[in-house]
């Protein structure tokens, strides 16, 4: 009895015995799973997101503290951001896509692209300060994306979906064309900001490279004093939003 007692004890001491291997292989996939659910859940919330909702999220977006007059940094407005991802989310370039956001400044296009649901967001940016502000912004609104401190000229990365407000070349002329080049090159479906006035302008550099616009809508965009140069509080000006494809 005694022996069989022993007997039995020891073989399942070495059933319960486990290689290193298989021991994070388990764990994987637990931690997988959970994460799958995450995701799922996510879905799920963002499948009821309202236009308005998304908006009121983009409000804590945190702007530009330094910004610099060369780059022509000026954050997208919430309500402008949350309408072009909103178009884009109900046409499905969004939700489960990867998305980049090309000279993503404080993050607006990135953490509203996953708000919506995207399955990996990418934001690249020259400017450190800018980073900063988004990496503060991506922490305090714990949002999962990725941003990274390079020149736009030399991204490689692929995307389902690319959103971009380039340089409106006010100060630096034919600044938005690179951003055009660049992500024509990374994907085939493009939601970029543009002078209202350079609409036919952007048609035609687009269909030249075999791509065409196939939306686009204009809006009014507000640009505080926040340069020397400025003269005036506030000055409005129409800029047109494209879906290049």
């Amino acid at each position: 009895m005694i022996t069989g007692f022993v007997f039995r004890r020891t073989n399942a001491k070495k059933q319960c015995r486990m290689s290193v291997t298989e021991f994070y292989g388990i764990r994987n996939f637990i931690v997988g799973a959970r994460n799958l659910e995450c995701r799922r859940d996510r879905r799920r919330k963002c499948r009821g997101m309202k236009k308005k909702d998304l908006e009121m999220g983009l409000q804590k977006v945190r702007n530009f503290e330094d910004p610099d007059p060369f780059l022509e940094q000026y954050m997208t407005p919430a309500t402008i951001a949350a309408d072009i991802l909103f178009d884009a989310y109900s046409k499905g370039d969004v939700q489960g896509m990867k998305v980049i956001d090309l000279g993503c400044g404080t993050g607006m296009f990135s953490i509203g692209a996953w708000m919506l649901g995207a399955a990996q967001v990418d934001g690249f940016d020259i400017s450190e300060s800018a980073l900063k502000i988004a990496e503060a912004n991506k922490q305090e609104l714990g949002a999962e994306v990725t941003f990274h401190n390079i020149d736009i000229l030399k991204v490689e990365e692929k995307a389902d979906t690319v959103f971009m407000n380039p340089p409106f070349g006010c100060q630096n002329r034919n600044a938005d064309r690179p951003f055009l080049d660049r992500a024509m090159k990374l994907s085939e479906c493009i939601y970029s900001i543009h002078m209202a006035n350079t609409l036919d302008f952007i048609v035609e550099y687009c269909e030249k490279r075999g791509r065409k616009v196939t939306f686009s809508k204009i809006y009014k965009y507000d640009i505080h004093n926040t340069f020397s140069f400025h003269t005036k509080t506030k000055k409005t000006v129409d800029v047109a939003v494209v879906n290049i494809r």
